[in-house]
């Protein structure tokens, strides 16, 4: 799948160069340009990728300060800025493009949505959003950013893939100090859902290409991403097992939104050596998905690559009816009621989900 990458904000811009590079260094392909967009330019200094400085009239390159009601403003501002400097990146080739942003922070959540809005009105192609929202421990101002922004930019986007900051690091580990390891983590698993149809090593019975995927978050909404690997044996008939395990693994304990399992539309892909790879696991692990998720609408297909493991990836669409969202959605409403509390509530319009309350 070619896709092109704009990171909002300091955890997208970071999060775009670590795709960028991993898609660079396993030699996919699939990344065909990458951009990072914020209001403070010390957060930009650090990143190889193109960057884009705006609100420098309003901000002066300090940023929002978490403010991203002005994240939003200062998107639309300096839209015609950011159209400019993503000249030449969004070619012919390119078959969707993903905002990046962490949703607790100012530009971030505030911008994203935004640009978003923006990219819809210019491209024909989908314009999907991944976004990380803040584990428990991060502060209110976070929660309740991030609780406004989800609810705007899934209106906006043509899907909207979310990655749970708790759920792809050690337990135990602040997520402070956990931030590269996310990072790392979420590069893989999305960059592989990526690559999938694009850089492929010797040719797999049944190759997954970029349209199923885009048929699969074509149902819109919130989607997550699970990821599991094993060792495996050298031929294809020892592999039957594995391949359901992992994927038992990918779907109950290694998704991007943890205990988000029904869904509306699913995509299995399974990446390994082609002769390591059994269709009949394939295909049984396919059907165990189709049960767990209670969805007809599953895909399921191989990605050929030069691995001694197996692994199991597995994109849910449509799973805003998790409990893990209505646990979130919770923190972000109790968190608003504190900042209420405030002289400075950047949050006032969270219980109205009107675009025009945030822009």
């Amino acid at each position: 799948m070619k896709v092109v990458l704009i990171g909002v904000g300091q955890a997208g811009g970071k999060l775009t160069q670590s795709l960028a590079e991993f898609d660079y260094q396993m030699d996919f392909d699939a990344v065909q340009g990458a951009l990072a967009v914020n209001s403070a330019s010390a957060d930009l200094r650090n990143l190889d990728i193109e960057t884009q400085l705006i609100g420098q009239n309003r901000v002066k390159g300090h940023g929002v300060g978490g403010d991203n009601e002005l994240g939003a403003e200062i998107m639309q501002e300096d839209a015609i800025e950011v159209m400019e400097a993503l000249d030449g990146k969004i070619t012919a080739e390119a078959e969707a493009v993903f905002v990046v942003a962490g949703l607790g922070g100012g530009t971030g959540s505030g911008g994203s949505p935004a640009l978003v809005r923006e990219l819809k009105e210019v491209y024909d192609i989908p314009i999907y959003a991944l976004g990380i929202l803040p584990g428990r421990s991060e502060g209110t101002m976070y929660q309740a950013n991030a609780g406004r922004s989800l609810k705007t930019l899934v209106r906006e986007a043509d899907a909207t893939i979310l990655v749970d900051n708790d759920a792809w690091h050690d337990a135990g580990e602040s997520v402070e100090a956990a931030f590269d390891t996310i990072n790392q983590n979420i590069a893989q698993r999305i960059g592989l859902l990526f690559a999938s149809g694009e850089a492929v090593e010797g040719v797999g019975e049944s190759v997954v290409d970029s349209s199923e995927i885009i048929n699969t978050l074509r149902e819109g909404g919130i989607a997550c991403v699970g990821y599991s690997s094993a060792v495996v044996g050298e031929e294809a008939e020892d592999n039957i097992n594995a391949v359901t395990s992992v994927t038992r693994s990918a779907l109950f304990t290694g998704t991007s939104l943890p205990d988000a399992v029904t869904a509306d539309a699913a995509l299995l892909v399974v990446a390994g050596r082609p002769n390591a790879i059994p269709r009949k696991g394939v295909e049984r692990a396919r059907r165990w998905v189709e049960e767990q998720t209670g969805s007809l609408q599953v895909r399921g297909g191989d990605f050929p690559l030069d691995s001694d493991r197996i692994a199991s990836l597995v994109l849910l669409a449509g799973v805003e009816r998790s409990q893990r969202i209505d646990e979130f959605m919770e923190r972000a409403r109790e968190a608003q009621e504190q900042q209420q509390k405030d002289p400075v509530d950047h949050a006032a319009a969270f219980q109205t989900d009107e675009l025009d309350n945030l822009f």
